[in-house]
């Protein structure tokens, strides 16, 4: 089979031939459909994430069908379409896996880092890390909803915003042009925070957006103060400065949900954050039943990303171009086997 892989911390994604790889007793192996580029995979492509071993395959936004399965999996069948996600596998038995927490898991694993991922044509996945795509689905319409669509769906739906609240998308990237679907799909009065682009603004509100602020021309936090504050602020930029900026456009009692990674500090001013009982919170992206919740979702209200699509063997050219920030939206590789 083919695989795209990193022999070392800032290599170049490779392509290699290895032999079909295995299942043991309570794994299965995918036949891989699509595998979107997330900008996470740095950290397997420069060896950020702590304890990462070389080789390995990037990739955790992955679709495709039951190839094999081990002789201990009962659930899921020959055949069946997959989807596996960040949430790659937890041990079940740390504090937080008995408690029912499993994304917080102290072991959780990832694929594209703790084992190979889905710049490939197989892959090896725990029977707990998989979520099943629904059939109105395509495997490039699903496996960005791994990463990008659960990442953004748990965060509004977990936020506490409810109907008619105003909830800020900060940031209309890959995760952001997504959390504008949602949310407006949520029943909120969704605002898109972007960089002007061209025909940026019609294309926000074309995807649901009620309002959008040019913060490259305008004060966003003063045209959000005009709404009455802000009860939910989601945080695509992996910008700590540009979070900092854009905090005082909560409105009291509101919540500024991180997910954007950045190693940037955000700066906090007290005063805000207590006056005004706001609060500053970030979220994880979720476990395979969130990933399912969040595809059943998408097919209900008809939440899409927009992907540009490379065939496998340019898995370098489309994650230059996702690093670039030039993607519009996000970056799927395809097997076409």
């Amino acid at each position: 089979m083919r695989s795209i892989q990193v022999s070392k911390a800032n290599g170049p994604l490779e392509i290699v031939e290895r032999d079909i790889p295995e299942p043991g007793a309570r794994q299965v192996r995918i036949k891989i459909q699509a595998c979107g580029v997330c900008h996470s995979d740095s950290f397997t492509k420069e060896g950020l994430f702590p304890g990462i071993q070389f080789p390995r395959v990037p990739g955790h936004e992955i679709a495709g069908v039951i190839d094999e399965v081990g002789k201990d999996v009962t659930h899921w069948k020959l055949g069946q379409r997959v989807a596996v996600g960040w949430h790659g596998g937890h041990c079940g038995h740390c504090e937080s896996c008995r408690r029912g927490d499993f994304a917080t898991c102290k072991y959780r694993q990832v694929p594209g880092i703790s084992y190979d991922g889905g710049y490939a044509d197989y892959m090896i996945a725990p029977m707990e890390a998989l979520a099943s795509i629904p059939e109105q689905l395509s495997p490039t319409e699903a496996a960005p909803l791994m990463c990008a669509g659960i990442t953004t769906f748990n965060a509004l739906r977990n936020s506490g915003a409810r109907t008619g609240d105003v909830v800020a998308i900060f940031g209309m990237g890959g995760l952001g042009h997504l959390g504008i679907q949602f949310a407006a799909k949520m029943g909120f009065n969704t605002v898109a925070i972007g960089r002007a682009r061209d025909k940026e603004e019609e294309l926000m509100k074309n995807l649901g957006a009620k309002q959008y602020i040019d913060s490259k021309s305008q004060n966003a936090v003063d045209e959000l103060n005009k709404l009455g504050g802000a009860k939910v602020i989601l945080a695509t930029v992996p910008s700590g400065k540009a979070m900092s900026e854009i905090l005082g456009g909560l409105g009291a009692n509101g919540k500024f949900v991180v997910i954007g990674a950045s190693d940037e500090p955000i700066q906090v001013p007290a005063f805000l954050m207590i006056l005004g009982n706001r609060s500053l919170v970030g979220s994880v992206s979720g476990t395979p039943i969130d990933s399912q919740d969040t595809l059943s979702f998408s097919v209900l209200s008809s939440v899409r990303s927009m992907n540009e699509v490379f065939p496998l063997e340019r898995a370098a050219e489309a994650y230059e171009h996702m690093m670039s920030g030039k993607a519009r939206f996000r970056c799927v590789l395809t097997t076409d086997s």
